[in-house]
C-alpha cells in the first residue's frame, strides 16, 4: 500500500507534530519556567540538558537498529511498541511540566534540587521515547518508498506537521498553563497513534539476526557518507542564526521586547506555506536541483542581514519571511534524498532504521556545533550580550550573516561534488 493520497500522508506523518513539543521548544521554555518558579540554577539545567542529549545522541544508531527489528516483526508490531512509548513519552513530558504536582504527590518538598531530581528521569524517559517514536515515523515514510513525487510529498507533510507542532509548542505556554499543555499534548499524541491505525501497513519480513546489516553499515556507503556531509554543513548553517537570533533582533537591531515572536512566527509560518512550491520546483527540476535552488537563495537573503542596522525592523521581517520560504527545500528534499540512497544501496525495507539513527546524530550535532563555532568566534571579536560597541555588532552581524553563507556554499559545493553519487536521473530521481 503506498501512501498517494492525502488521507494516507496525514496518517503517516500526524506523529510529527506531537514530537515536536519534544524538540527546540522544549529548550527554549523549559529553563525560563525552572528559572522563574523552581528557582532552579540556569547552569545546573543546562548541564543536565547537555548530558541527556548527549546520551539520546550516542543511542541513536542502537535505537535505529532495533527500530529496522520492530519493522521485521511487521507494522501491526510497530503500533503495539508504540503505544507503550507513547505512555513512556507522555509520562516523562508531564513530569518536566509538572514537577510540584509529581513532587507532592511524593511527599517531597518542592525545592531547586527536588525538581532538578525529578527532571533527569523524566528527561531520559522524554528524549527516549521521543527519539524512538521519530525514528519509527521516518522509517515508516523511507519505507513507503515510491517515486521522486511521493518520496518528496511523504517528507514535506511531515516536516510541515512538524512546524506546525514547534509553532504550537512555542505559543501555548505563554497561553495556557502548565495543566493545559501536558493534556493539549497528551490529546494530539494520542490522535497521532490512533492516526498510525490507517497509515500504510508494511509485510512481516523474516530476517535472521545473524544476518542483519551492522549499525555500522550506513557509514561504509560512499553514498550515504556524501549526503550526510551535505546535511551536515548545511544543518550547521541554519542552527547558526538560529543560535544568534535573540541576540541579533535584541542588540543589532534594538528591537522592542516581543517582536522575537513575530519574526520566528514569520520564518516559520513562510517555511510552511512554502512547501507546495517546492513539491512543484522538485517535480520540475529534480531533488538535488531544488536544494542548491534553496541554498543559493538562502545566501542572497542572509547576507541582505549583515546590512541591517538599529531600527530596520521592517527590512529584517521581510528577510525572515525570505529565508523561511528558502528553508522549505531544507526540509523537502534532504529526506526524500536519504530515501532514494536507501533504496540505491539495496537496504530498502532493511537497514532504513539504521542509517536514520546515523541521520539523527548529524540532526542532534547541528546545534551543539553551531553553538561551538559562533559563540567563541564573537566573544573573540568583542561582542558580548547587550554590547552597543560598533566593533562587537560588526562581529555579531558578520557571525549571523557571513558565518551561515559559509557553511551554506560549503554544503552547496559538497552537493555538486557528490552529483555522481546523489542526483537521480530525469527529474524523476
Amino acid at each position: 500500500m503506498k501512501p498517494t493520497g492525502t488521507p494516507s500522508l496525514v496518517s503517516l506523518s500526524a506523529m510529527a507534530l506531537p514530537l515536536a513539543f519534544v524538540s527546540l521548544p522544549l529548550y527554549v521554555l523549559l529553563p525560563n519556567r525552572y528559572a522563574a518558579q523552581f528557582g532552579v540554577s540556569l547552569t545546573a539545567l543546562g548541564a543536565l540538558l547537555l548530558a541527556v542529549r548527549a546520551l539520546d545522541a550516542v543511542l541513536d544508531p542502537w535505537l535505529g537498529q532495533w527500530c529496522d527489528r520492530w519493522f521485521a516483526d511487521g507494522t501491526a508490531r510497530i503500533r503495539q511498541r508504540s503505544l507503550w512509548l507513547c505512555l513512556a513519552l507522555m509520562l516523562g513530558f508531564a513530569g518536566l511540566w509538572l514537577p510540584d504536582v509529581w513532587l507532592s504527590q511524593m511527599g517531597w518538598s518542592i525545592t531547586p534540587v527536588s525538581v532538578l531530581v525529578l527532571a533527569a528521569p523524566c528527561l531520559v524517559l522524554a528524549y527516549l521515547a521521543a527519539t524512538a517514536l521519530n525514528l519509527g515515523l521516518q522509517s515508516w515514510g523511507t519505507r513507503c518508498g515510491g517515486n521522486v513525487r511521493q518520496r518528496s510529498r511523504i517528507t514535506a507533510w511531515r516536516e510541515g506537521l512538524g512546524l506546525v507542532g514547534v509553532v504550537l509548542a512555542s505559543v501555548l505556554p505563554s497561553v495556557f498553563n502548565a495543566s493545559w499543555v501536558v493534556t493539549f499534548f497528551t490529546v494530539l499524541l494520542a490522535a497521532a497513534l490512533w492516526l498510525w491505525r490507517y497509515a500504510p501497513s508494511m509485510a512481516q519480513r523474516a530476517t535472521a539476526l545473524a544476518d542483519e546489516p551492522s549499525w555500522l553499515s550506513p557509514l561504509r556507503q560512499p553514498a550515504f557518507r556524501a549526503l550526510l556531509q551535505v546535511f551536515l554543513l548545511n544543518g550547521i548553517a541554519s542552527a547558526v542564526p538560529a543560535t544568534l537570533v535573540m541576540f541579533f533582533i535584541q542588540d543589532r537591531l534594538q528591537a522592542p521586547a516581543g517582536y522575537e515572536a513575530v519574526y520566528l512566527g514569520a520564518y516559520f509560518v513562510a517555511a510552511a506555506l512554502s512547501l507546495p512550491f517546492w513539491l512543484r520546483i522538485v517535480q520540475r527540476i529534480g531533488l538535488a536541483l531544488a536544494w542548491l535552488l534553496g541554498q543559493a537563495l538562502s545566501v542572497v537573503f542572509f547576507m541582505w542581514a549583515v546590512t541591517l542596522i538599529a531600527g530596520d525592523f521592517v527590512s529584517f521581517g521581510v528577510i525572515c519571511a525570505l529565508s523561511g520560504v528558502a528553508l522549505g527545500a531544507d526540509l523537502v528534499v534532504p529526506g526524500a534524498l536519504l530515501t532514494g540512497v536507501i533504496a540505491r544501496n539495496g537496504d530498502a525495507g532493511l537497514a532504513e532504521g539504521r542509517y536514520l539513527g546515523w541521520w539523527q546524530v548529524a540532526t542532534k550535532l547541528n546545534l551543539a556545533l553551531a553553538a561551538g563555532l559562533a559563540l567563541p568566534a564573537l566573544q573573540f571579536f568583542g561582542y558580548s550580550s547587550g554590547t552597543r560597541s560598533a566593533q562587537g555588532l560588526w562581529a555579531l552581524s558578520l557571525a549571523y550573516g557571513v558565518l551561515p553563507c559559509v557553511l551554506k556554499l560549503l554544503a552547496a559545493w559538497r552537493l555538486w561534488a557528490a552529483r555522481e553519487h546523489l542526483w537521480e536521473k530525469s527529474h524523476g530521481e
